[in-house]
This record gives structure tokens, C-alpha cells and sequence, in this order.
């Protein structure tokens, strides 16, 4: 969740949902929010700097912050929960603790829709990482991802990339995610890919929602259709690939 204020003064994403809910009365009455980070210190800080938000007393829901490491357990307890109609965003250090069956723990309940960061460079290197293929498994599916490292030997990184984030969307969608929308940021020269933000659910009309949302941030538009990235650096180089629509 991170510590609330970086050391730069820049917000982290729980500050800026609260101020968005403390603003709107029917959020003040219905949001629920839980935060969790696994660095004890930021998860104290994130504490402090939603206490000093003006505001803050008028939600009926008082924010949770947690400090412990997502793994299996959280995934079991998710699974054993009926949530609420919920927006899950994961964003773990590289790819521990991320995995379908944490994703499929939360898309099992009505309204519940996932987004989570997805570090594709690191997932890129992971692949062909012997020391972390049980990490690899637990997030594309053993067999699946046999099957994806051996069709990547051959690609170049382009069709690398596509390659990989297809059999994610892929892999997600056997586990209940009927609406896979994948939306990709490059590094700061533009020539690269460097992680994801992958946003998966049951519903047409969340993944509508989403679809606009990530629409109006796209680097560039063809022929009135977005390229689903961003590009901080050259937007002229977009990255084509049908991954913005739900696999048939």
C-alpha cells in the first residue's frame, strides 16, 4: 500500500482514494477500505497520514491497515470469505505472492473484481529462473507455463511480450475471469516494456468501466482506438495487439 507520503511528498494510492471517497457522501457511508504492506515502517506511516487527513472522521468505515506478506495464507482466508462486492489491487514486490489462485479467491464473490501489478520484466527473467519456477507455476499454471517457456526460446522480445501477457490473460480466465484487459507502461526512454496493470472480472459492465478508464490514459489512439499503453516517452511507438476485448 505503501507509506502513505513518499519521501518526496508525492501521495500513495490509499491517500488519494480516501480524499476521492471523503469528497462524495455516499462513499463516506459505503467504502470500505483495507490496506495491507509488508514493511512494517510503511505500514506505520500509512497509518499517521491517513489520521492527519482532513476530512477522514466523516467515513462511516474507518480505514484498516495491515502489515503482513501476501502469500498462500491470504489466498486460504480470501477463499473462505463471502466478500462484499470488492476492487482487490495487488501490487507485490516482483511476483511473490502472486498467483491464480489469490486471484480466483477474490473473483469467486459477486461484484468482485480484481487489478494487479504485473512486473513483466521480471516475469520475463523468471521464466527461464530455475530458482523461481514455483513462483512461474503458481502464476500461469504448471502446465501452461511449461508450454510458455518453451514457445519463448524462439521470439524475439516483442513477440516475447505478447506471448507472455496472452497466456496470462489466458491462465486468468480459466480461473473465473471472464474479462481479462491488460494495459501496458513502457520506461522512461519508451523503449521498452516495463510492467503491467492487469485488470480482470466477471462482469460486462466493470470491465466497461475499466475499459473507458484505461482508454482516456492510452498514449495514443488509432483510428479512434486506444492503444491500451502508455508511453512517457515517444508516442509513436505503440504496442498493437487485440488484448483490449474479452478472449473468445
Amino acid at each position: 500500500a505503501g507509506p502513505g507520503r513518499y519521501k518526496d511528498g508525492t501521495k500513495s494510492t490509499p491517500l488519494l482514494i480516501l480524499e476521492k471517497a471523503i469528497q462524495d457522501a455516499d462513499m463516506c457511508e459505503m467504502l470500505v477500505t483495507i490496506f495491507n504492506d509488508a514493511n512494517g515502517d510503511s505500514s506505520k506511516s500509512l497509518e499517521e497520514a491517513i489520521k492527519s487527513l482532513p476530512g477522514i472522521e466523516s467515513l462511516r468505515h474507518y480505514p484498516q491497515v495491515y502489515n503482513f506478506e501476501v502469500g498462500t495464507q491470504i489466498a486460504q482466508m480470501f477463499q473462505q470469505m463471502n466478500l462484499v462486492p470488492t476492487l482487490f489491487f495487488v501490487d507485490p514486490w516482483g511476483y511473490k505472492g502472486l498467483s491464480l489462485r489469490l486471484v480466483q479467491s477474490v473473483l469467486k464473490d459477486w461484484g468482485c473484481d480484481c487489478i494487479f501489478f504485473f512486473n513483466y520484466n521480471r516475469i520475463n527473467m523468471g521464466l527461464a529462473n530455475e530458482l523461481v519456477r514455483e513462483h512461474m507455476n503458481a502464476l500461469f499454471g504448471q502446465t501452461r507455463a511449461d508450454a510458455l517457456r518453451a514457445r519463448l526460446i524462439s521470439l524475439d522480445p516483442r513477440e516475447r511480450e505478447l506471448e507472455i501477457v496472452e497466456s496470462l490473460a489466458q491462465a486468468l480466465r480459466e480461473t473465473g475471469g471472464r474479462f481479462v484487459l491488460p494495459f501496458g507502461f513502457r520506461n522512461a526512454q519508451g523503449n521498452r516494456t516495463s510492467h503491467h496493470l492487469i485488470f480482470v472480472n466477471k462482469n460486462i459492465r466493470g470491465y466497461t468501466i475499466m475499459k473507458e478508464v484505461m482508454a482516456r490514459e492510452s498514449s495514443k489512439v488509432e483510428q479512434g482506438v486506444a492503444t491500451f499503453e502508455y508511453n512517457p516517452a515517444d508516442r509513436h511507438y505503440p504496442l498493437l495487439f487485440e488484448l483490449s476485448r474479452p478472449l473468445d
